[in-house]
């Protein structure tokens, strides 16, 4: 193992770190804890306080207050922390992302890390992935914090800005990361220091760290000002839906994006009038069929949406629950709503915005922890400059896997799968059942009632009562139904929450056994769904059903010339069927890295350029810098106004209009840059992404446009100035036409929905390795890559390499079709 390891860091391949050092600073504090027994609890908190210090613990120092920690776990909560758990607090404590099984104790190593970067002078915001779990583990830890002399606390949607503000002077906060960006976003629009409610970041301790920085962390954040609401004209929605796939429209390979044929869009603009779709005036119109067409075609309800109190909800697709903040940009969500009957809600236009990988970069040390780090090791030093540490279980993992069940149809799989658990259910065994969808799960749910197989359903329609209903799900006779386990941070035991239910015959029967309805596109999902079983050296069982006619296949891999033949039930078990589906699930992955990397590109200069803005602002709003601007742009009003009122109000004038024009040139910035990137998008649509460079075109005119933003939003100011209303009880911002916006509200959206550059270039590259079809005629012509634009895995390969790469049965397609030209009858 430890060879392994040095082999990994001499060729700077990203896995786990030598864990030899911190094993030796473990045993080191299991002796100093022996002396720390006879300690009342008000000297040991006393010992704590006295170590405190500005400069960070040395490695002495860990040694000693990981005892005390210790200590105080076993006291505060009934805890005596593993030895792996200690290992996991010195690995945090040295910045480290930290891979432990699922029941191993994360949330314990995390307290004791984050209470030893407060004594040693930092400030620490652990990030959770929702209230509920902030407010559980600060409570949870809350006493041994206090035992350590540290305080905690904790924020959530529903927390006033007051509130907020005392939750982030604590040493430790717990608060969604969600909530710590929009407070970022808040803080940076404020035109009084006092109102404020953040500190500046210092130490990011992420839970869930592989969802929150690889899945999430290319979600913006926004904060929008309202200005409208955005309904769609009736005639649009009801047009859109008289098209026809295939002939009016069509659908790429991969269902991201949709277009209108020329037929359709003839068909389109006969029926609103004999109009140029593309003439200037009419662009509003061809943008309202663009998202309404996307609304009707591509996006699913209770598979991207659900629809329940009148509102359409979006479902978080990492976590198979409600999305409560997040909605689609650019008119999407209005066409969305057109479409379920449902009332249209306020629009609004972006003031700032800001990436949870921005969010997490912004913190000069992060460290984090999770269940499955090691698949995403390569991505967690490229985008943060982390390395994973992983800790072993406490106890040997000896959970049974079963190898993966192929199907040729759904349909096949989905019996196959009903009766699987109704077999396994007779026996008593508890099982815990993931999908990937809300549709999936009550479809799944509908038939265990036709097999009279009793069951509970958690998604995203009850997400409110899924603590409750997972904590159970080890019980035996137990069927739990779930979408999407990624996240969920409860812990599943034997027998119950309480243990008391059975426990010795759950073991008996082999321990909790997950069935995934499916594989995920990565295999860090599906290891997370696994690793809900098996906890703390507990027997537990997994086995994945899957079929070729699943996204995942149909997505990302080509089934074109596979001769499969399934058994009588419809099971593949050819080594060729089975390796499609690990083909498809690496070319999955590698998909989603690129996109990472491609969205991160976007985002990685419009920060750069807030930077900037956001360094002008801050001495606008801290120093004099609005009145001596303002007072040479405009000399003779700024000394007529400091004659005739005193000099602090004509600074706080002057204050309150430069925050007005740089926030006001900031906001039409960011929605110049999103139509700049919509266009980019059309244009590679157009074939030419592979000559352009879409990012080098996108950079070179966000760069000119941001070149005098500045220097204008001086000019602007200065001349507001000089007609500004300003009297003794000050600016009348209303008068002046520098008014506020009348409300802001923040929401997550999905990035680039209509489809990202990975996208198409994955279509494309599968488009030109398929076989041709029967009735097809004209002879394609052969695609042309550019190698940055390609996935990492597929760059620097010739046409021999990617051959190589996919599977065998792919290599042999090209051969095939040309001896199985169909038969020609006059």
């Amino acid at each position: 193992m430890k060879l392994t390891s040095r082999f990994r860091r001499l060729l700077q391949r990203p896995g786990s770190i030598d864990l030899g050092p911190y094993e030796k600073l473990t045993a080191a504090v299991g002796e100093a804890e022996e002396s720390l027994k006879d300690l009342t609890d008000e000297e040991l908190t006393e010992v704590v306080t006295e170590m405190r210090t500005t400069g960070g613990l040395d490695e002495g120092d860990q040694i000693e207050f990981l005892a005390l920690a210790r200590e105080a776990g076993l006291r505060a909560i009934g805890e005596r922390a593993f030895d792996g758990q200690i290992v996991g607090a010195l690995a945090l404590l040295q910045g480290r992302i930290v891979e432990m099984a699922t029941g191993e104790g994360k949330t314990l190593a995390g307290a004791f890390a984050a209470a030893g970067y407060a004594i040693g002078g930092r400030r620490v915001q652990v990030m959770a992935v929702n209230d509920y779990l902030a407010q559980r583990d600060s409570e949870w830890m809350g006493p041994i914090y206090a035992l350590l002399g540290v305080t905690v606390s904790h924020i959530g949607q529903a927390s006033t800005p007051e509130e907020r503000r005392a939750a982030y002077q604590a040493d430790v906060c717990y608060a969604p990361v969600s909530e710590l960006g929009f407070d970022v976003l808040r803080d940076r629009l404020v035109d009084d220091v006092a109102d404020r409610v953040t500190v500046q970041p210092d130490v990011a301790l992420v839970d869930e760290a592989d969802s929150v920085l690889i899945d999430e962390a290319r979600v913006p954040l926004i904060l929008a000002g309202a200005t409208r609401t955005e309904e769609l004209d009736d005639d649009v929605v009801a047009l859109v839906r008289t098209l026809r796939a295939g002939l009016d429209y069509e659908i790429d390979g991969d269902g991201r994006t949709v277009a209108l044929t020329d037929k359709g869009t003839d068909k389109v603009e006969a029926a609103l009038g004999d109009i140029n779709l593309y003439e200037d005036e009419n662009l509003d119109r061809l943008t309202q069929i663009n998202v309404a067409l996307h609304a009707e075609v591509l996006l699913r309800r209770d598979v991207d949406y659900l629809v329940r109190d009148g509102k359409v909800s979006l479902i978080n697709n990492n976590r198979g629950r409600i999305a409560k903040l997040q909605r689609w940009p650019d008119g999407l969500q209005a066409a969305v709503e057109a479409k379920e009957a449902v009332p249209v809600s306020d629009s609004g236009e972006v003031l700032d915005s800001i990436t949870v990988q921005a969010l997490v970069s912004s913190y000069p040390t992060v460290c984090g922890m999770t269940g499955t780090a090691v698949v995403v090791g390569e991505q967690l030093q490229e985008f943060y400059k982390v390395e994973v540490a992983v800790v072993p279980p406490n106890k040997p993992n000896i959970r049974v896997d079963e190898p993966d069940r192929l199907y040729l149809t759904v349909a096949q799989k989905n019996k196959a799968l009903v009766e699987h658990i109704g077999e396994v259910h007779e026996t008593g065994r508890p099982i815990l059942i993931g999908t990937h969808s809300v549709e999936e799960s009550e479809q799944l749910s509908d038939q265990l009632e036709e097999a009279d197989i009793p069951h509970v359903v958690l998604n995203a329609k009850n997400d409110a009562e899924e603590a409750a209903i997972i904590a159970e799900a080890g019980v035996p006779g137990t069927v739990t139904v779930s979408t999407q386990m990624a996240g969920r941070g409860t812990d599943i035991r034997l027998g119950g929450r309480d243990e008391s239910h059975d426990k010795d015959r759950a073991i008996e029967l082999g321990g909790l056994y997950v069935i995934g309805t499916g594989l995920h596109a990565s295999r860090r999902l599906d290891d997370q769904l696994r690793g809900r079983a098996g906890r703390q050296g507990d027997p537990g069982g997994s086995l994945f059903f899957a079929s070729l006619a699943d996204e995942l296949v149909t997505r990302y891999s080509v089934t074109s010339g596979l001769r499969p033949s399934p058994d009588a039930d419809g099971r593949l078990t050819d080594r060729k069927a089975i390796g499609m589906l690990e083909h498809a699930q690496r070319v999955a992955d590698g998909a989603n890295a690129e996109l990472h990397r491609t969205t991160w590109s976007y985002h990685r200069l419009t920060g750069q350029q807030r930077s900037i803005l956001l360094d002008t602002r801050e001495k606008v709003l801290t120093e004099d810098l609005a009145a001596e601007e303002l007072a040479e742009r405009a000399k003779e009003r700024y000394d007529e106004l400091v004659e005739e009122l005193d000099e602090d109000t004509v600074k706080a004038a002057a204050r309150k209009i430069a925050l007005h024009h740089l926030d006001r040139k900031w906001t039409d910035h960011l929605a110049y840059l999103a139509d700049l990137r919509e266009g980019i998008h059309l244009r590679s649509l157009a074939g030419g992404i592979v000559h352009m460079k879409p990012i080098d075109e996108f950079n070179k005119s966000a760069i000119a446009s941001f070149d005098t933003l500045i220097a204008d939003a001086w000019t602007e100011a200065a001349e507001t100035f000089k007609e500004a209303e300003i009297t003794a009880d000050g600016l009348d911002e209303e008068a002046s036409g520098v008014p506020r916006p009348t409300a802001t509200w923040t929401y997550l959206v999905n990035d680039n929905p209509f489809g990202t550059e990975a996208d198409r270039i994955l279509g494309r590259l599968r488009n030109a390795i398929k076989p041709e079809s029967e009735g097809q005629s004209e002879e394609i012509p052969a695609e042309t890559f550019d190698q940055d634009e390609l996935p990492e895995e597929l760059r620097d390969l010739d046409d021999e390499d990617l051959a190589d790469e996919l599977p065998e049965e792919l290599r042999e397609a090209g051969d095939d079709t040309e001896d199985k030209k169909p038969d020609t009858k006059d």
